[in-house]
């Protein structure tokens, strides 16, 4: 049975350096998907780039980008999970290889916006591949849907435990 863990924690906790420590310490696995972080200009945080685990890079919402959608005062362009991110994720899960793990950083608002990552979000947590997202704490429906499918690991990312996490999930992952 594949591995499927949501790493949940509220904005800033860590989400995102405890999924890419992990990437980086799972030498063995054939990683796919992508990771999210900030955008800042002047100290004030302006947006948010994409990049996929093959390196590729994009902005996926900006404060100056028109929308919609709009997630807060950030426009977001759905062509950047169009594509940077779908295409390796449909193809993770129409035809899984055996080492491989995906990674998704994460399954938040603003990559929720589109419709098309939702649904290879669903194909993905029904394929025989192993996956690990972040999600906020807070509720959202599609987010919610996916905690109580069986099967799921929900596991609370905090400031106590997020330096060894990755660590204790790589052991983990590294041997399936």
């Amino acid at each position: 049975m594949a591995t499927r863990i949501l790493l949940e924690g509220r904005p800033g906790v860590g989400k995102t350096t405890a999924i890419r420590r992990l990437a980086a310490l799972l030498n063995g696995r054939d990683i796919v998907g992508f990771t999210t972080e900030e955008i800042r200009q002047g100290g004030a945080r302006v947006g948010f780039a994409l990049e996929t685990a093959a390196g590729r890079r994009a902005v996926l919402a900006h404060a100056g980008f028109p929308g919609p959608p709009k997630v807060g005062r950030y426009g977001v362009d759905l062509g950047v999970m169009d594509r940077l991110a779908l295409p390796a994720l449909m193809a993770a899960s129409a035809d899984p290889a055996p080492r491989q793990l995906v990674l998704l950083d994460e399954l938040g608002r603003m990559e929720l916006a589109s419709a098309s990552f939702r649904e290879a979000v669903r194909s993905l947590f029904e394929a025989d591949v192993d996956v690990v997202a972040t999600v906020h704490a807070h509720s959202d429906p599609f987010t919610d849907a996916l905690k109580q499918r069986p099967g799921i690991e929900l596991i609370a990312v905090t400031r106590v435990n997020r330096n060894a996490l990755p660590e204790r999930l790589a052991t983990r992952l590294e041997h399936r």
